[in-house]
């Protein structure tokens, strides 16, 4: 039986992170959540893609939308795993995923050394696993597994 995947993360950075998990993702169910912009469009030509609502930081409207978006798409395509690089928008699929018992991967981004980005702060509750890229982040994350710079 194949896995079903549902990989949530804003446009740019954050999906093109996601992007370098081809070697696990490919050959595998799969749906993409992120925003509708000019790069998104073009790197997941093909892919079954749902478009979310942005911006989401401090936009209580678009989190209200992105959480409605999140009940309709985890109870229709019923995924085996969420995993998000972030941003905001994965927040909601997180925390409708935990209470769904859907296991979560939440991977820090690459350029977050110091101190933890707002979503891994906001997800960590609700993530089953939580990688890294780098070692130092194990300082402010350290139940976390060390998984090497994705980019």
């Amino acid at each position: 039986m194949t896995s079903r995947a549902l990989l949530v993360g804003s446009s740019g950075g954050h999906l093109a992170q996601l992007l370098a998990l081809r070697p696990w993702w490919d050959g595998r169910e799969r749906t993409w959540v992120t925003f509708r912009t000019p790069d998104a469009e073009s790197l997941l030509a093909g892919e079954h893609t749902v478009w979310a609502h942005h911006p989401t930081t401090r936009n209580i409207p678009n989190l209200i939308r992105n959480t409605l978006l999140a009940v309709r798409l985890l109870a229709r395509s019923r995924p085996d795993v969420v995993i998000s690089t972030g941003a905001g928008v994965a927040f909601p699929f997180f925390v409708l995923a935990r209470l769904l018992r859907v296991p979560t991967v939440y991977i820090e981004v690459y350029d977050r050394i110091d101190t933890p980005t707002l979503t891994a702060r906001l997800c960590r509750p609700f993530t089953s696993l939580f990688l890294v890229q780098w070692e130092e982040q194990r300082r402010f994350a350290r139940d976390s597994v060390v998984v090497g710079n994705l980019l």
